[in-house]
């Protein structure tokens, strides 16, 4: 799942960082894409690819893992039988306690993936020096600069992004799933709704926490230049300097990679668990 939604998303991915990190060298998202892919073809889209993949298989791996335990939580929260279906506002409660466990592995993974994808915005800016374009130069950089728990840069912001957000994130998949089975069971539903109701929930989050996120994407990127102030300084900042519309820059990216990279995610996600789950009853 993790796999399906960066090979789709990607390219927006980085069109969003760049924007949201350097608002004042894009005029808007088809500028973005233009400058990115003269700059280096379409490799250039794909910078930060490798720590995404990381990223994305280990928070989804962990988010759906969870998520799965966290339903049994709110089962017992509730007072109901373990094999009870929830309704779709406990299983978005249980996708938004599950998340705060992926947030853990995501946050070092998705630091450097950002920091990747404005790499160019920041040595045209004088901020670093040529050179440091590589994972594991960014890698030795934080290490050398900050420790181990310099990857963990932004991690406030994340659990602000990612916690409310993946309420809404399984709460619009779920009410989307139940839209289109129309009293059917849910597991029933061809790839078309499963893709559509990925897609809504994935709209649903980005909607939800975008300012967040930038403010995020910030605090990670500039703090490799030096001293980056907290979630509150660098949000006040964002306002106070830039107006508030700031903090949508990369909005329009952002919309086109949620509907299309969570749809492929929960697409891949239901039918490798149908797979999964067949080969072990034949068992």
């Amino acid at each position: 799942g993790g796999t399906a939604c960066v090979v789709t998303g990607q390219p927006f991915d980085t069109a969003k960082v760049k924007m949201q990190t350097f608002p004042e060298m894009y005029k808007g998202v088809v500028d973005c894409f233009v400058k990115t892919y003269k700059q280096g073809g379409l490799r250039g889209f794909y910078k930060g690819t490798t720590p995404a993949l990381v990223a994305n298989i280990a928070e989804n791996s962990v988010l759906f893992m969870c998520y799965g335990f966290c339903q049994q939580i709110v089962r017992k929260i509730v007072g109901v039988d373990r094999k009870t279906k929830l309704s779709d506002l406990q299983n978005a409660a249980a996708g938004s306690f599950a998340s705060a466990f992926a947030t853990l592995v995501l946050c070092p993974t998705e630091l450097v993936k950002c920091r990747l994808q404005a790499m160019h915005e920041l040595q045209l800016s004088g901020r670093v020096l040529q050179g440091h374009n590589t994972v594991w130069s960014v890698v030795k950089g934080v290490l050398q600069k900050d420790g181990p728990f310099g990857f963990y840069r932004g991690l406030s912001s994340t659990l602000l992004r990612e916690v409310p957000g993946y309420f809404f994130f399984f709460g619009g998949y779920e009410l989307s799933r139940t839209f289109f089975a129309s009293g059917r069971s849910k597991d029933e539903l061809g790839p078309i709704p499963l893709l559509l109701s990925g897609g809504f929930g994935g709209s649903c989050l980005w909607i939800a926490v975008y300012p967040v996120d930038c403010v995020k994407s910030r605090i990670q990127v500039l703090s490799m230049a030096g001293k980056q102030a907290g979630f509150m300084g660098t949000f006040a900042s964002i306002v106070k300097n830039e107006g508030v519309f700031a903090l949508y820059s990369g909005l329009k990216p952002t919309m086109i990679r949620a509907f299309l990279a969570n749809g492929a995610l929960f697409l891949a996600y239901e039918y490798s668990r149908k797979l999964m789950m067949n080969q072990i009853e034949s068992y």
